[in-house]
């Protein structure tokens, strides 16, 4: 039996614990969720770093998921493009049950390997592609069926899965094993093999985008600025990591088109274009291009 399915005895008559025991046994189980990940960090590591060198100027990033694995999956991919500049169109679902959330997540789809198989088929997958299926059984058909194609395809395969020696950790090139154990609630999966799975993805994309340069110093250098508030997060940005007061940065960044990395060159004294220049010699990393800066001049 997968550990995920794993009847525990010490949760034996949980139903007719206080309220407070059970909050306490959840605790417990969300804090057992997040200490797995310690023990998955070279996994992470290595996946991170394959993603970042491939990917290049068109590499994409694909979720693959059923149920509750694919809507958290999913989670990760759409937050890509606001935190970190990531290109909406770099970032493609393939989950069993739609990209339309609605109450409900029925199981029928998950056995459905033909469409998995087709609809990765039909992305026209290659090397410079990235996949990231995420199941907590580790066996979901669906799931599966998409990673062998992808990997038949070309792309890198990376698989999240809560339970040792499954298929999936098996079928792709990076595999991922978070050992959550059994859950308070039998096979409730959302729960503590949920938040680790969150978790995992955070962090495997969080340190994909500061490999290729979306991070500097703790500060997100790619961000899109679309409203109030991170406008002043941005001028707040530049005005951190440049010195430069307020006003200063509010121009840089009304001339760099709201984009902080060229606003960061433009208050050391660049005109728009060298910005852009310097950026784009040095991969559109800021910490790079100030380096270049600094060379010229010494």
């Amino acid at each position: 039996m997968s550990s995920t399915e794993t009847i525990s005895t010490r949760n034996k008559g949980l139903d007719g614990w206080s309220d407070e025991a059970i909050l306490s046994a959840f605790s417990d189980g969300q804090e057992r969720a997040v200490a797995a990940l310690r023990g998955a960090h070279a996994a992470i590591a290595a996946a991170a770093e394959a993603i970042a060198d491939r990917s290049g100027e068109r590499g994409r990033l694909v979720y693959v998921g059923a149920g509750s694995s694919g809507v958290i999956a999913a989670l990760d991919g759409i937050e890509l493009g606001g935190t970190f500049g990531w290109p909406d169109d770099r970032v493609v679902f393939v989950l069993a049950n739609g990209t339309t959330l609605q109450p409900g997540l029925a199981g029928g789809p998950e056995d459905d390997v033909a469409r998995a198989a087709a609809e990765v088929r039909a992305l026209n997958l290659d090397a410079s592609d990235s996949v990231i299926a995420v199941a907590a059984s580790g066996s979901t058909p669906f799931t599966l069926a998409a990673s062998e194609a992808a990997r038949a395809a070309g792309a890198l395969t990376i698989g999240i899965a809560n339970n040792r020696g499954t298929p999936l950790l098996a079928a792709v090139d990076f595999p991922i094993f978070l050992d959550t154990g059994a859950e308070v609630i039998v096979g409730s999966t959302r729960m503590n093999a949920g938040t680790a799975q969150k978790a995992a993805l955070n962090m495997l994309s969080t340190l994909t985008m500061i490999r290729l340069g979306a991070i500097y110093d703790g500060m997100m250098v790619n961000l899109r600025i679309e409203n109030a508030k991170l406008r002043r997060r941005g001028v707040a940005t530049v005005m951190q990591i440049t010195g430069a007061g307020e006003q200063a940065a509010e121009r840089a960044l009304e001339s760099a088109a709201g984009r902080i990395k060229p606003a960061v060159l433009m208050v050391h004294g660049l005109p728009p274009a060298e910005a852009e220049r310097i950026l784009a010699t040095s991969k559109d990393n800021l910490r790079v291009a100030l380096a270049t800066l600094d060379e010229r001049v010494r």
